[in-house]
């Protein structure tokens, strides 16, 4: 294939200071041919630019250096128009030049028309497209075996269009869908968002394709036999060519369905047994799907809290700080690791847990010994196993125990529920156990990276309580009595949910 080689001057008209007018001046003569005016006089041109929403001033001077200066770039050329008839000298050098667009000109002007487009435009995979290339293709083998040859002409002008319209938007979407997988630092909930629209854009893409794909293969297969070339040259006598020039068109335009028809079965069935480019399509597609659905996996995982035993662990030492009695200590000891008290002896005291493992051998009570350890090497006699000690009655107090510390915590939690976005200031005084619980929220939430606007969400061990954070604006602070103090910090503005109004929360956003 010959490289592609563009004219240097082609596209100098969209660079420079007088750029806006080069171009303006090429989409009035563009809009003129499309009403099927090919010449403009100055007066035209300025009068269409009017129409292409160029409104500035503009002195015939000006105007003519831009036409000129077009010319040179060879994109408008200027005849003299002598069918007109002109009464006076003035009016002939007005009306006597006619400017109009070379063939570069309007080539140019349909490269910028085209790239100004691309940008506006976004690829798509369609499912319909697919279906109309196999319509059309089943429409040209009829027509082939009944129809006349306008009406061939006609059904390969419109399978070639939508073969255009597949490549272009596939060539779109595949590199929007690449810049896709590649973008970083966006917006986590809308980068959620448009990953998981697009897997499903995917997904319902790839869902029957390899039907379709064979059905256009067959219809290939049948025009094969036909005869491509018979075919092309039934549709050459239907496009009914005009000759405005000396040289033949049929040759090119022979030649240039020939390189459609190899597009085609380079994209549903290569000549040469190559991998089509649908089927090159569809692992692309499987394996964006993957890669997204990864990506979806990490986002999910990285919103999660992270546990691990180390935060376990600083945890637990923070509890062990703030418990007041030694008895507590042992207590939590016991319910974390499930442990008894250590014993470092062979011979035990008769209830070692009232005997503190730290505890000196001196400051231990006395261990009676059994006289039969000397005689008989044992340090007791074996007989009936003993009864299982009654533990009913610690049970009971440490279930009645919990049901209180689980009384007093929802106290705390119902002082604290907000019933919607207040100040931190607005608590004003409060109860130290409920000062310290409204602490530990706060350090949660401090402790989390923010969110859009500053927002920072923190919760409970358990999850089941709630706080939504977010910064003073107007740079307040808020202050705090208990009884052992003062609190003084930002005047945040929080939301507090306990279980119930977490609930209710939901379920108004359900409604809503």
């Amino acid at each position: 294939m010959d490289p592609i080689r563009v004219p240097p001057e082609m596209f100098r008209f969209t660079s420079g200071d007088r750029a806006g007018l080069y171009v303006s001046v090429l989409h009035a003569f563009g809009e003129s041919n499309e009403r099927l005016i090919t010449a403009l006089g100055i007066d035209d041109v300025r009068t269409r630019l009017r129409s292409v929403g160029w409104l500035e001033a503009l002195e015939d001077d000006d105007l003519t250096a831009a036409l000129a200066q077009l010319r040179v770039w060879k994109l408008v050329d200027v005849i003299q128009n002598h069918s007109e008839n002109y009464r006076t000298a003035g009016e002939y050098e007005r009306r006597n030049l006619q400017y109009s667009l070379t063939r570069q000109g309007e080539a140019a002007f349909a490269g910028v028309v085209h790239a100004m487009a691309v940008l506006a435009s976004t690829g798509a995979l369609q499912t319909a497209v697919l279906d109309a290339i196999a319509d059309r293709l089943g429409d040209l083998i009829e027509e082939l075996a009944s129809g006349t040859d306008r009406r061939v002409f006609s059904a390969l002008s419109e399978l070639e269009s939508h073969l255009e319209a597949l490549r272009g938007n596939t060539k779109q979407f595949n590199g929007e869908l690449q810049r896709l997988l590649r973008a970083e630092g966006a917006d986590l909930s809308v980068f959620h968002e448009v990953k998981a629209a697009t897997v499903a854009y995917l997904q319902e893409f790839l869902t029957n394709i390899e039907h379709r794909r064979h059905a256009i293969s067959t219809r290939i297969r049948t025009i094969d036999d036909y005869g491509v070339g018979r075919m092309h040259h039934r549709a050459l006598l239907g496009a009914e060519l005009p000759q405005m020039t000396g040289a033949d068109p049929g040759a090119a335009w022979l030649e240039h369905r020939r390189a459609r028809w190899e597009g085609l079965r380079a994209w549903f069935l290569p000549a040469d047994g190559s991998v089509p480019r649908i089927e090159q399509l569809h692992l692309v597609g499987r394996k964006a799907i993957i890669t997204l659905l990864q990506v979806l996996d990490r986002i999910t995982e990285s919103r999660r809290r992270s546990s691990s035993a180390v935060a376990d662990f600083r945890e637990l030492a923070r509890w062990f700080t703030v418990v007041p009695e030694q008895d507590d200590l042992h207590r939590l000891w016991s319910t974390v690791f499930g442990l008894s008290s250590a014993r470092h002896a062979h011979l035990a005291h008769p209830d070692p847990e009232l005997v503190s493992p730290s505890s000196t051998w001196s400051d231990a009570p006395p261990v009676e010994v059994s006289p039969l350890l000397r005689s008989a090497g044992r340090t007791e006699r074996f007989a009936r196993t003993g009864r299982v000690r009654d533990v009913s009655a610690i049970k009971a107090a440490r279930a009645e125990q919990a049901a209180a510390e689980r009384v007093e915590l929802e106290a705390a939690w119902d002082l604290l529920n907000t019933d919607g976005s207040v100040r931190l200031s607005a608590f004003g005084r409060l109860d130290h156990a409920v000062f310290e619980r409204l602490l530990d929220l706060l350090g949660r939430a401090l402790g989390n990276p923010p969110e859009t606007g500053g927002t920072r969400r923190g919760s409970t061990t358990d999850g089941r309580v709630e706080i939504v954070l977010r910064p003073p604006r107007d740079g307040a602070r808020a202050e705090l009595k208990t009884p052992r103090g003062v609190f003084r910090g930002p005047d945040y503005v929080l939301e507090i949910l306990v279980p119930g109004e977490r609930k209710r929360a939901k379920n108004r956003q359900g409604q809503g």
